[in-house]
């Protein structure tokens, strides 16, 4: 069945609109949208675009339990499915998941005409307003709206309410070795410590070591700097290689200010300088009056 994809609607434009038949998936909302329908649980089918792709297992049991004792409180909302009779879930995978493990045979639901960008705007931000959503799923969230659909990190942050900085970090997970996504994934490292591991010719072995040293973060960031892991020694005197991060900020704050920006930041300590290069009095009369806000 095809589906209008070319829709020109802004990202974020009606967003309010869209999400208001979404509420919190664990049916905390005192007066749940009134169902469209009651329909054979088997017809009903989870978005395959859905950014979430791992469901922790006793949260899941805990939600079956209480659907048997009070039923599916809030209805799914869902979409007419690629074949007739079918409907493709556009949020509450979760409940859907419940239901199927209390063994309900129908579930509710209201239907909705969405294309492929409102379903997949709503996925993510129903996605990421979950306090437990592992940081790979997030990115790979962002993904999929800027790779299908065309939006900038800068549309994204301003639709979402995130910073442009916090999407573009996230991405940049995605780099990482599938072994290091998977723990970031299960939690046993944090989206801190896999970013010092972004670009790491040995980041998979890295990874392991933090995990069975338990490292903190900052203790992950000397250890892919300066650590032993590190084949190639420096030689003496040789300036050392800034990390991603670093080299970010300067970009972000060059291009605020229109100057060359350098960070130099001390390695092991909280301390550092930030050199700002000029080219004319007029750039420099521009900079003391951003420094003095006017």
């Amino acid at each position: 069945m095809a589906r209008n994809t070319k829709k020109t609607r802004g990202l974020g434009r009606g967003l309010s609109a869209l999400m208001s038949d979404v509420a919190a998936e664990d049916g905390s909302s005192t007066q749940p949208p009134r169902p469209d329908m009651q329909v054979p649980i088997e017809q009903v089918q989870p978005n395959p675009d859905q950014p979430r792709r791992t469901f922790d297992q006793d949260a899941l049991d805990e939600l079956a339990a209480s659907i048997r004792e009070k039923g599916v409180i809030q209805p799914l909302i869902v979409r007419n499915g690629a074949n007739a009779g079918t409907y493709e879930i556009v949020a509450g995978e979760r409940r859907w998941r419940a239901s199927q493990l209390a063994n309900l045979h129908e579930i509710p639901v209201i239907l909705r005409d969405y294309d492929d960008t409102e379903v997949l705007e709503i996925a993510i931000i129903e996605n990421i307003q979950r306090a437990d959503l592992n940081p790979v799923d997030e990115a790979a969230g962002y993904r999929q709206l800027i790779d299908r659909f065309g939006h900038t990190q800068e549309q994204l942050a301003t639709a979402l309410g995130k910073s442009r900085s916090h999407i573009a970090n996230l991405m940049r997970l995605l780099s990482l070795p599938e072994e290091v996504q998977n723990y970031l994934t299960t939690g046993a490292l944090t989206a801190g410590h896999a970013r010092a591991l972004v670009g790491h010719d040995r980041a998979t072995q890295l990874a392991r070591e933090i995990i069975q040293r338990n490292l903190s973060v900052r203790e992950t960031e000397r250890l892919a700097k300066h650590g032993p892991a590190i084949t190639k020694r420096a030689k003496p005197g040789a300036p050392v290689p800034k990390d991603a991060d670093t080299v970010q900020v300067e970009n972000e704050v060059s291009a605020t200010l229109g100057m060359k920006v350098t960070i130099d930041h001390k390695p092991g300590s909280e301390g550092g300088k930030l050199s700002i290069s000029y080219k004319s009095l007029d750039q420099l009369d521009d900079l003391l009056r951003a420094l003095s806000g006017q």
